[in-house]
Formats: C-alpha cells, sequence, structure tokens
C-alpha cells in the first residue's frame, strides 16, 4: 500500500501510537490528520519511553517525515514544549517535521470556555480533557479561527485576537489580557515558524512519487462527532472518511484502511459503554497487573468491558477497513474465559441497526460468548504459530465476525512485541 489510514476503531486508546510506530518504519510520510493534544501515544523502543500528544511516532525513524495536517487543532505553546522535549531525548526534527498552514490555533479562551462548559453541565459533563480542542474547532466552523498562516500575520492575528477577545463568548477584552495573549503566541510562531510549510504541496508530490505515506487519526471512531455516541464524542471526525480530509488526501488516493482495536474495550471519559464491566461481574480485568489502563494526557483511569463486535462492525462498514490490528493480546494471559458481545438486545429485541439516539443506545444489553482462555504467557511469542492455540481460536473467532483479516498482534509496549503479517502493507 502506497497510501493508507490507521486509526482506532473503538473509544480511542486502542494502542494506535505502538502500531503507527510499527508501520512507519515502512514508509517516508506519517500526517497526523485530526484532533489535538487531546491525544496521547507511547512508544517503548529498548530501554526508552516516548509520550507523543500532536507530533506523529514516527517522528523515531530518521529517514521518516512527519506532519500536522490541515484539520489539527494546534496549542503553539504545548507543541514547542513536545518538541523540545523530543530534541532533549536526541530526535532532531530539522526538515523532518512540517506543520499545514491551514491548521486551527487553540488559544487561551478556546480552554476557559471548554472548562467552565463542563462546569455548566453539572452533573452531565461529557469528560473533554479540557484542552480547548472543541470550542477552537467551534471557533473554525463560526469562521472566526485562528490558523497558523494567520498566527504568522502580525497584523491579522492582532486584528482576529482582539475581535474574538470581545466576543459574548468570551468576555476578556481588557488590554493587559490582549498584550499578554499577543506577546506569548507571537514569540511561538517565531519559534515555530521554521516548521510552518505548504503541507498539502509536499504530500501532492510525494503520491506523483509513489512514496508511501501513512494518515494517523487521534482518538476513535466511536468518539467521531458525527457518528459516535453523541454528544458524548471528541470534536473533530475520526472516521476513515474524515482523516483523509484532515490530511489532504483525496479518499480515491487510498490503498488501505488499517483499523486498531484492543483484545477487549476501554472508555475514557463518560457516555453509554455497553459491554462496560460493572461492581459484581465476573472481572478478571481487576487482578490482571499488567493491565495499564491509564490515559497518556489526562491521566484518568480508563473503563473496562469486553470485546464488542456489533460495534467493530459498525465501523468496518463505515471506514471500509481492510487490515485490523489486535493489541492488549497479553493482558488476557491469565483468564479462565473471556466474553465476547456478539449482538444486542434493546427492550428484549435484537437489534439489528445500532441506535443513534443515545436514550435508545444507553438501554442495549449484550449478549455474550464465553470464550477459554489459554492461561499461558504469550510474551515470547515471535510468530502466529508461536501463539497458544486457544489465543489463535480467540482471533479467528473474532476474525469469523469481523470478516476482515487480522494482520498485526501486539502483545505488549515494546516495538517487538509485535506480529505483522505481510497482507497489511
Amino acid at each position: 500500500m502506497n497510501c493508507f489510514v490507521v486509526f482506532g476503531m473503538q473509544w480511542g486508546d486502542e494502542g494506535k501510537g505502538k502500531v503507527i510506530d510499527v508501520l512507519s518504519s515502512k514508509v517516508s510520510h506519517v500526517v497526523r490528520a485530526q484532533g489535538g493534544n487531546n491525544a496521547g501515544h507511547t512508544v517503548v523502543t529498548g530501554e526508552k519511553q516516548y509520550f507523543f500528544h500532536l507530533i506523529p511516532s514516527g517522528i523515531l525513524y530518521p529517514t521518516v517525515k512527519c506532519y500536522l495536517g490541515p484539520s489539527v487543532v494546534i496549542d503553539p505553546l504545548f507543541l514547542l514544549s513536545e518538541i523540545k522535549n523530543l530534541i532533549k531525548q536526541g530526535v532532531s526534527l530539522s526538515n523532518r517535521f512540517f506543520i499545514s498552514k491551514y491548521a486551527h490555533v487553540i488559544m487561551p479562551y478556546h480552554k476557559t470556555y471548554d472548562r467552565a462548559m463542563e462546569k455548566n453541565r453539572g452533573n452531565s459533563p461529557i469528560g473533554t480533557t479540557a484542552k480547548g480542542i472543541g470550542p477552537c474547532y467551534m471557533d473554525m466552523v463560526a469562521r472566526r479561527g485562528i490558523r497558523i498562516c494567520d498566527l504568522l500575520d502580525e497584523k491579522e492575528f492582532a486584528k482576529i485576537l482582539k475581535e474574538n477577545l470581545s466576543h459574548p463568548l468570551y468576555p476578556l477584552g481588557a488590554s493587559d489580557v490582549f498584550e499578554k495573549i499577543y506577546a506569548d503566541y507571537l514569540g511561538a510562531a517565531k519559534e515555530l515558524s521554521q516548521y510552518v510549510a505548504d503541507v498539502e504541496a509536499m504530500l501532492f508530490k510525494a503520491r506523483t512519487q509513489e512514496e508511501k505515506i501513512l494518515l494517523e487519526g487521534a482518538q476513535g471512531a466511536l468518539l467521531d462527532v458525527l457518528f459516535g455516541t453523541y454528544p458524548y464524542v471528541t470534536s473533530s471526525h475520526t472516521q476513515a472518511a474524515g482523516i483523509c480530509m484532515g490530511s489532504s488526501i483525496p479518499p480515491t488516493k487510498l490503498d488501505g484502511v488499517v483499523g486498531v482495536m484492543k483484545a477487549y474495550t476501554t472508555r475514557v471519559g463518560n457516555g453509554p459503554f455497553p459491554t462496560e464491566i460493572k461492581e459484581g461481574d465476573y472481572n478478571p480485568f481487576a487482578s490482571c497487573e499488567l493491565i495499564r489502563e491509564i490515559g497518556v494526557t489526562t491521566g484518568r483511569k480508563r473503563r473496562v468491558g469486553w470485546f464488542d463486535i456489533p460495534l467493530a462492525k459498525q465501523v468496518i462498514e463505515r471506514s471500509g477497513i481492510t487490515s485490523i490490528a489486535i493489541t492488549k493480546l497479553d493482558i488476557l494471559d491469565d483468564f479462565e474465559e473471556i466474553w465476547v458481545c456478539t449482538q444486542y438486545e434493546l427492550e428484549g429485541k435484537l437489534v439489528e441497526c445500532i441506535p443513534a439516539d443515545l436514550s435508545s443506545f444507553s438501554k442495549l444489553m449484550p449478549i455474550y460468548k464465553k470464550i477459554p482462555g489459554w492461561k499461558q504467557p504469550i510474551t515470547n511469542c515471535k510468530s502466529i504459530s508461536d501463539l497458544p492455540p486457544k489465543a489463535i481460536e480467540y482471533l479467528e473467532f473474532l476474525q469469523s465476525y469481523l470478516d476482515v483479516t487480522i494482520d498485526i498482534i501486539s502483545y505488549g509496549p515494546q516495538r517487538e512485541k509485535t506480529i505483522v503479517s505481510g497482507r497489511c502493507l
């Protein structure tokens, strides 16, 4: 595949960072397509551990060029901090990291408004990261956003900033507030200007030369602002079509779509979660020491549940997934049995189409199939044939329902704990 998407098929936190890191060794370009620093990826290489929020993890490969695409929303001060941390760890970004001029900028008043909106929701908050992502996208569609190209134009930046600070949504119009924001962001713009480029033209040229391009999605498909569990969603289009738009790559130029899923399901923040394990339920995750389910960005503990086939099938249908990566298979090593949701019931009837309305979605009752566990560690496996027979049976069971091949298996945070089938690329 010369040009392909990698994105999460659940509620985020599927282990995309590691999968993208592994596949980046086989490409020349990695493009982050949407979202902001509400994302978090962890990559472990040898004794080193890297945390990514905005910059694609492909930056760890010296021959790979990385991009923040036009639909990414950027907090300049945060991005500078991430850049400096990577440089401190010995990662060179010179002539390898580029920012689209079309990308919108997260301002301090976006974060203030984000926190205020969450507080205003009282006992029913969305559970956002409060990093200003949603309000920044809100300004983009309201045509009052500040883009990277505007940030680099001192007069244009001052004009839009003054207008926004006096807007009824952001009553912060005091001159001292303006001066502080203007000075801080102008300084950040000067530092970031070396990375700003005509990203879209660069990617078009790469395509015409048939260089391999990986399009990186953030968050997960079930958080898509259109097709996710609305309103408990993120503020961007996280499914494959949105990733095309967010990276300036036409959908007709895609050669494949790789969907990433955990061997079970998790969710951070609020919102419905049909297969969530409740108090008193059979819960082998509770005694699993290796589960590692803490959010990289928020530090929040993730809610845990069983694999959900109906939701996965919906994502496959709407994003045209051609290949699946399963992560964290090792977490299931000690389980006596593994539960998989194969169907839903709603008020006593089998569900054929997953309901769009939150009220009905919240009432879905999962129907489970129970599969025997393999009860042995898989950490030293090097190929699919090395896996315990019951682990292979579990993967084949999922694959038979999803009707898409599982071509990548991850069973630990380290790069080498990955099995990649030749079919994938």
